[in-house]
């Protein structure tokens, strides 16, 4: 264990504020404690002599050294308590109080005060307005909560206290145990990246599960998980699902690229195993706690009853695994073990009649098979067939082969006493077959994540210095907004950009056209016009002789559209070839807890509409960026569908790159669109460029 292991391990535990008045909840903690702590429990009240029977302290300074302290006193003098609480020398504290940030005002002050106040001591706080913390190894139970938990390999965490109550009382029901478990509360101090830092050290948590509202630090998170998924498995549930994020954005990336996207990324790319609901965060952690990793995706299904096999088949196609393909030698011994009516391809059907014997001997051949890395025992109740028997089947099978088999006995009581010989063993029963294929999909998917490299970001020979001032630019001129009269920040960093110049006199426009090869590009050049081409502040196909025309009628068109737009001149910029290339957007969104976000899709005028993007946050390596190209709809047309000549896709992937690069080097840049990233076989070209920038961060 780290730092924590007093919190989880105490051998005191005082409740400051311990009462013996009905209802109160500083009675309800230290009856948990005095009820089930195997360690000395210190009441502390200056107004008693005893409480609950036990010796009680008029302050922590006149106790017994005190490993834990739960503070349940009123949320005016919680930092003169935990002030005394320090100076007795006691460095883990849980603070059940509420009346803080949550509150506003007055309450978020006192939190500043509370997190002041730790990182003077180092205290590690859970809290405030916390349920309180369990550990089923020292039965410690110091929370209000009406139940306790079994004892078992999980370690939970929950931003809801009252989420732990209800989860409790169920998991009870259920016969699922924990290890540790954390009422998160309001996180002043410690949350869920350092309880995953703590778990992931605990040789006796093997899953680490949570429901998390939100992550403060979500880059600390993604690297802490990093360190332990590969060891320790991380399943969570994620609510508060918003697009809040987007709604002050002000860029086609910041639009696109919610708040719940960039959850999505951060946690798809820390190794987080997600869940969509309690049910699945259970169903996956049961699987994960009990059994060994897949070694292929392939599933057999072994059932007496054909409907529910059929419902598991589908299950199989609906997940990220398949049904395996039986060897001849696996269908020979199947078809020689089975009644001539059972079906000996998979899923195998041993029929209605299949005693304990027939299903040995079909859940034997099929882990024999090379082909199966996992199976799914499916069965209908019969009067041919002992459930908790079966169990014990499947136990020793598991056992023998050493693949991970889940079963779905479906019905009610003899499912339940199966149920309770299987879990001894770590081997999860379903009701439904679907559940009974994600809690293996879940296995495989974090095999997946275990398995692969870390993508080490490119470190490219860029200009930092030139970026910089081209940034300042922004400060300079007291406006946080850029344009294209910032592409030399994209040549800085080594992305190709066309040749071309912004000019604010139609003569000078027409010198550049003639100094570029064939027709141009003409651009009005405005922080305040997002939207160019709806205005007609756009010209393509441009020549020499129509240069000086062109200039006036866009900037004209500019000043009807909007007459008190900045107007920082023309672009006169070289044509490109679209006939044989693809648009495409790279840009970035720096969310609030994530950090930079970067976003690559299918570009143009039609990002926001058709929103055929992938996302992942910065920074990222050369597999990440190829996975962003990959994964749009739009793929095959870089890859040249349809007789077009491939793009070239490398550029587009290394440009991604030395954008990730950008912005993680300059925190100041707050958004930024490269829109479009024309991609075509001869090369990349940056056409266009909007960022936005926090003069503060300069």
């Amino acid at each position: 264990m780290g730092r924590l292991s007093d919190l989880f391990a105490p051998e005191t535990v005082a409740v400051v504020g311990a009462t013996d008045r009905e209802g109160a909840v500083g009675r309800a903690i230290l009856e948990n404690l005095r009820d089930e702590f195997a360690g000395e429990v210190i009441p502390i009240n200056p107004n008693r002599d005893e409480v609950l029977g036990l010796e009680c302290y008029c302050d922590v300074q006149a106790a017994p050294p005190i490993d834990l302290a739960v503070v349940v006193v009123p949320p005016t003098v919680v930092i003169d308590a935990i002030e005394d609480i320090a100076e007795a020398g006691t460095d883990d504290v849980v603070v059940i109080t509420a009346g803080f940030s949550e509150t506003g005002g007055e309450g978020a002050e006192r939190e500043r005060r509370l997190r002041e106040l730790a990182a003077k001591h180092d205290l590690n706080v859970v809290g405030p307005n916390s349920l309180g913390v369990m550990s089923t190894p020292s039965s410690m139970n110091a929370t209000f909560g009406p139940e306790g938990a079994l004892e078992g390999s999980i370690s939970f965490m929950s931003q809801s206290g009252a989420f732990i109550t209800a989860v409790l009382d169920w998991a009870n029901e259920q016969g699922i145990g924990f290890q540790d478990v954390v009422s998160l509360g309001n996180k002043t101090v410690l949350d869920e990246t350092d309880f995953v830092r703590e778990w992931g050290n605990d040789p006796d948590t093997d899953v680490i599960i949570g429901y998390l509202e939100d992550i403060d630090d979500g880059q600390g998170f993604v690297r802490a998980v990093r360190e332990v998924t590969d060891d320790t498995p991380i399943v969570l549930v994620k609510s508060g699902r918003t697009d809040a994020g987007a709604q002050a954005a002000s860029s086609h990336t910041g639009a696109i690229a919610g708040s719940e996207r960039a959850y999505e990324a951060g946690l798809e790319q820390a190794g987080v195993v997600r869940a969509t609901s309690v049910q699945e965060l259970f169903d996956y952690a049961r699987a994960l706690s009990g059994l060994p990793e897949p070694e292929t995706d392939g599933v057999a299904v072994v059932t007496n009853a054909g409907g529910p096999g059929v419902l598991t088949t589908d299950a199989v196609g609906d997940s990220s695994l398949r049904m395996a393909g039986f060897t001849d030698e696996t269908i020979d011994a199947l078809a020689e073990a089975m009644p001539d009516e059972a079906n000996v391809y998979n899923p195998i059907d041993a029929i209605g009649d299949a005693d304990i014997e027939r299903f040995r001997e079909a859940l034997d051949i099929a882990l024999e098979d090379p082909n199966v890395g996992s199976a799914v025992v499916v069965s209908a109740p019969t009067a041919v067939l002992q459930y908790d028997k079966l169990a014990e089947v499947v136990i020793e099978k598991r056992e023998e082969h050493g693949k991970p088999v889940v079963t779905c006995m479906m019905g009610g009581d003899r499912a339940r006493a199966a149920e309770e010989v299987l879990r001894e063993f770590g081997i999860p029963n379903y009701f439904d077959p679907s559940r009974a294929v994600a809690g293996l999909d879940a296995l495989a998917r974090h095999r997946d994540i275990s398995d692969r490299p870390f993508d080490e970001p490119t470190e490219f020979d860029v200009d930092r210095e030139r970026a910089r001032e081209i940034l300042e630019r922004a400060r300079d001129r007291d406006d946080n907004r850029l344009g294209v009269e910032s592409m030399d920040l994209l040549e800085a960093y080594g992305i190709p950009t066309p040749e071309g110049e912004i000019v604010d006199d139609p003569d000078r426009a027409r010198d550049v056209a003639e100094s570029i090869e064939g027709d141009v590009v003409m651009k009005i050049v405005s922080p305040d016009i997002s939207h160019k081409s709806d205005i007609g502040g756009v010209k393509v196909g441009v020549s020499d002789e129509d240069v000086y025309d062109a200039y006036e009628d866009v900037v004209a068109r500019a000043r009807n559209y909007q007459p008190d737009a900045t107007i920082l001149g023309v672009q006169v910029q070289e044509l490109l070839d679209l006939e044989e290339s693809t648009e495409t957007i790279v840009g970035m969104n720096r969310d609030p807890q994530f950090g930079p976000l970067l976003l690559f899709g299918l570009g143009g005028i039609f990002v926001e509409i058709l929103e055929d993007t992938s996302v992942r946050v910065a920074p990222i390596g050369d597999g990440q960026a190829r996975e962003m190209v990959d994964e749009i709809r739009a793929a095959p047309l870089l890859r040249g569908a349809r007789g077009r000549e491939p793009a070239d896709v490398d550029g587009v992937v290394e440009t991604i790159q030395r954008l990730s690069q950008l912005v993680t080097d300059f925190p100041s840049i707050l958004e930024l669109d490269v829109n479009p990233l024309v991609a075509g076989p001869d090369g990349v070209q940056a056409i266009d460029l909007r960022l936005t920038v926090d003069t503060d961060e300069l």
